[in-house]
């Protein structure tokens, strides 16, 4: 995803709190702000980056939303717990990120919500929105991961990236399609959040090559997103260099029972950040229409 803190961490915009949940298997560090039917946003993977991403949007839904925006662990302030999950590489991936955000839902008791997810965090809420039809009322993603596709080479540049100045300038070509968005204040801004030691340490052992295996891991099968009872929303940027439009929004088209998709011309990977006005909207009035009870299917029940 796009935009973060020069440190990468703490809610700043008026009205929005941070704290850290504590569950059984992880520290969470979350953003919140408003009240109304939660709505839970999911961050990608992009180096650097935590639910500070979203703060822009939080602070515009939160007069009609519960919003709710933690950080993955391994990403800003949130960490595994000594004996949560084995630790190296099984420490992250679909599995190990699904069940994080479903002890923190268990946690802050959201027995219903909707789950809006960017890049990796979109196959997160795909993952969640499977393990939890009857809690998961709303589904959104935007440039998601969750589909089987190749390495996209943009994605692999994503998940290579060390940090330096000349790599973070890079990234942010890679994340945007509007020029406005690659200036050197926010060169500095993402080479700082990118040198905070704890998540350099861990997105430096995260991704590592062969990365086809990572795209896989966070790939849904054909069955489990058929099974997928929540409304979805996809919104896709038609310059996105990371998660091509036609490997991941378009096969979703096809895959999901209950879907809807809008793209943005002119537009890269980061839709919250170069479109944050016409996402408000597109959320808000997707995420009005009434939260029925998931109809009932020839499936076993989450």
């Amino acid at each position: 995803m796009g935009g973060t803190r020069p440190d990468g961490t703490g809610a700043t915009r008026p009205g929005i709190e941070g704290r850290t949940v504590r569950t059984a298997g992880w520290e969470t560090y979350v953003r919140e702000a408003g009240s109304g039917p939660a709505v839970v946003l999911l961050h990608g993977s992009g180096p650097g980056t935590t639910g500070a991403a979203w703060e822009p949007l939080m602070a515009a839904m939160a007069p009609g939303f519960h919003v709710i925006a933690p950080d993955f662990a391994g990403f800003g302030r949130s960490r595994l717990l000594p004996g949560g999950e084995a630790r190296g590489e099984r420490s992250y991936g679909r599995r190990v990120w699904t069940a994080q955000v479903l002890e923190l839902l268990d946690e802050l008791a959201l027995d219903r919500c909707a789950v809006v997810g960017n890049s990796m965090g979109g196959a997160i809420a795909l993952s969640v929105a499977h393990a939890r039809p009857r809690t998961v009322a709303r589904l959104v993603g935007i440039g998601t991961l969750g589909t089987d596709m190749p390495l996209p080479p943009g994605l692999d540049r994503l998940w290579a990236y060390r940090p330096g100045r000349a790599a973070a300038r890079e990234l942010l070509e890679l994340l945007h399609a509007d020029e406005a968005f690659r200036t050197a204040e926010a060169v500095e801004a993402r080479l700082a959040a990118t040198l905070e030691p704890g998540p350099r340490k861990e997105f430096a052992v995260m991704f590592r090559p062969p990365r086809e295996r990572w795209v896989r891991d966070l790939a849904l099968t054909t069955d489990e997103l058929a099974r997928i009872r929540a409304p979805a929303l996809l919104v896709h940027g038609t310059e996105d260099r990371v998660v091509p439009l036609e490997a991941s929004t378009l096969r979703l088209l096809r895959l999901l029972p209950d879907v809807r998709a809008h793209l943005f011309g002119a537009c890269g990977h980061a839709a919250p950040a170069e479109r944050p006005t016409e996402l408000h909207g597109l959320l808000t009035t997707f995420l009005e229409e009434p939260w029925t009870t998931p109809r009932s299917r020839a499936h076993p029940p989450g």
